[in-house]
């Protein structure tokens, strides 16, 4: 990131992941959209978003799991398929172009749920077991691959199929994505043991917006207005992506 002002790289990345905890998630789309329009590089895109989702995402299990909202029947077989595939993807590498096509495919897709009606909150039918396991590897390795938590692509699949409610839904989000994102971290470590020398930095200034954003919820804001206006940036970096 020799071209971005760290300053602005710290303050835009405490911003986004006080926007995210509020709503419940970690931020990973949030940075790596954040990284895409400050132009860092490929290389350190990946790395970046995993090692500061895993930080947040500790702090927004915490805040969901003392709510009394985590269902494990549902997390155990979406963990079971998601730790080890988003190890995988961690592990490999993709070239440039590959990474970055598929990275604003992504981010686009995580975008436009909540561009879309609200849900309401529907009573939850019982899921087929194996599809979350499904569901949970797919979105694990897509996660590894690119340093998305996957709690922006798992939420609106737990909703709009009614496997959950809205309140389970972010909680089995955010766990969710503290495996991802630690599981993915580690088979990245193991494949290249560094990270971005700007991590200690940017992990800091996450961990204070998402404290923040844990403390102070959707009170001076709606949940969704912050939605939307993390939708808008999501839309804007997966353009950036695909038409660089």
């Amino acid at each position: 990131m020799e071209h971005v002002p760290l300053p602005l790289a710290c303050a835009a990345f405490l911003l986004v992941a006080l926007l995210y905890a509020s709503v419940g998630q970690a931020g990973a789309s949030g940075y790596i959209a954040v990284m895409a329009l400050l132009g860092f590089a490929p290389a350190q895109i990946k790395p970046l978003a995993l090692a500061l989702n895993s930080l947040v995402s500790l702090l927004v299990v915490w805040r969901f799991g003392r709510a009394g909202h985590f269902r494990w029947e549902l997390f155990r077989p979406l963990a079971l398929g998601a730790a080890p595939m988003a190890l995988l993807g961690g592990y490999w590498t993709l070239p440039g172009p590959w990474f970055e096509r598929l990275l604003g495919l992504l981010l686009l897709i995580a975008a436009i749920p909540t561009l879309l009606r609200p849900p309401s909150d529907r009573p939850a039918v019982p899921p087929p077991c194996m599809a979350l396991v499904l569901a949970g590897a797919t979105i694990g390795l897509l996660s590894g691959l690119t340093g998305m938590g996957g709690g922006v692509l798992l939420a609106p699949l737990l909703l709009h199929c009614r496997w959950a409610e809205i309140r389970s839904a972010a909680a089995l989000s955010s766990a969710f994505i503290l495996v991802n994102s630690v599981a993915a971290l580690a088979g990245h470590w193991s494949a290249m043991q560094r990270l971005p020398a700007e991590t200690g930095l940017l992990a800091a200034s996450v961990a204070v917006g998402g404290l923040l954003g844990a403390h102070l919820g959707s009170r001076r804001l709606s949940t969704l207005t912050v939605q939307r206006l993390l939708a808008l940036l999501l839309l804007v970096a997966g353009g950036k992506l695909l038409m660089a």
